[in-house]
């Protein structure tokens, strides 16, 4: 039984209505943290969840906001502080994957990675900054393909990843003097919706150095402890849960 070292927080997670973002509206809410949390199409899903949350003790609601509009991820924060009145986590988590190589890639869906990949996170910390206080955690998951891509057709979505783990390095280094740290979050292979390719993950797991797919728990493990009251000299950090894939 995990305690309640989050009681009286307020977290905001985006992307948080299925996979990984599921897994950490879970964790945090059981960790005592009140949480809104984004969905764009799937408020079955949002819906559902909100509800598990609620039978298991915790609070846990859902908005509905796309993150490649910056607009609707201002609307989020604001709805935070509508609703609970603070935010003290920030858990930037909503990312698309569209693969392919440099000849074929559409400027269209080059320019929706980097608006849902990077422009999101940028809106959303340049948002919620203004509301946090002293202690404040910011978390952007990233990926490890910031630092391997590994398949050919993945140079995009590197980029994007790469990006946000650089924002991380300068962001911590603006913030820290106001107290809020900010780190980057980079899993591996995780068995989520957008890694369900039954081929690309046999392929996959004889890379991984624990033999398997993690799984989004453990990646909301990783983000409970960062948004904590022990984190408070971890800022700047890329920290990676890949079960060794980089080893």
């Amino acid at each position: 039984m995990t305690d309640k070292k989050l009681s009286g927080k307020v977290a905001l997670v985006t992307g948080g209505s299925r996979g990984i973002g599921a897994a950490m509206v879970r964790r945090l809410a059981r960790d005592g943290a009140q949480v809104v949390f984004t969905y764009v199409a799937a408020a079955t899903k949002a819906d559902a969840l909100a509800a598990e949350v609620a039978a298991d003790g915790g609070t846990a609601v859902a908005f509905a906001a796309d993150s490649a509009d910056p607009a609707a991820v201002q609307a989020a924060v604001a709805h935070t502080m509508r609703r609970f009145g603070r935010l003290d986590i920030l858990v930037n988590n909503a990312g698309i994957l569209i693969r392919g190589g440099i000849d074929e890639f559409a400027m269209a869906d080059f320019d929706r990675m980097l608006a849902v990949n990077v422009r999101a996170v940028f809106a959303a910390i340049q948002t919620a900054v203004a509301h946090m206080a002293r202690g404040a955690r910011i978390i952007t998951i990233g990926s490890v393909v910031a630092d391997r891509s590994g398949f050919a057709g993945s140079s995009v979505y590197s980029m994007t990843k790469a990006a946000v783990a650089g924002l991380t390095r300068g962001l911590a280094r603006d913030l820290g003097p106001r107290g809020i740290t900010v780190n980057v979050v980079q899993p591996g292979p995780i068995e989520t919706d957008i890694n369900d390719d039954a081929a690309m993950r046999d392929m996959i797991r004889p890379l991984i150095a624990i033999g398997q797919l993690g799984k989004g728990a453990e990646v909301a493990s990783l983000v409970a402890y960062l948004a904590g009251p022990e984190s408070g000299f971890i800022t700047g950090a890329a920290l990676t849960v890949d079960g060794g894939y980089l080893a």
